[in-house]
């Protein structure tokens, strides 16, 4: 594997490693029905993810732009580890969400 693409597929796990931290940490702010906290830490995810998915982009851009990359496993891995994490997010996203309805709910009742 060339240097070049074992940056981007570091760049990438990196990336969408500390997005998953960002996204654990939510996860429990969640628990703890502390939304604004939990929103802020998968606003930084957000961040964490875009830069990951860009440095995918960059080289899917370098393929359709002809310039020819080695298929290499620890890329693969990047892109499964990315892909895995954006579910994550999504799932905590749509949590918190649903979370917060039920907490409100709960507070109009008076529970």
């Amino acid at each position: 594997m060339d240097n070049e693409m074992t940056i981007v597929a570091m760049q990438m796990i990196l990336h969408a490693g500390d997005a998953r931290s960002n996204v654990a940490d939510a996860l429990r702010d969640i628990k703890a029905f502390n939304f604004e906290a939990a929103k802020e830490k998968m606003a930084e995810a957000e961040k964490q993810l875009t830069e990951a998915h860009q440095a995918q982009t960059n080289v899917l851009q370098e393929e359709a732009n002809g310039v020819k990359h080695e298929l290499h496993v620890l890329f693969i891995h990047a892109q499964d580890t990315l892909m895995t994490i954006k579910s994550e997010y999504e799932l905590a996203r749509q949590l918190i969400e649903i979370f917060e309805s039920i907490d409100g709910r709960l507070k109009k009742v008076g529970a």
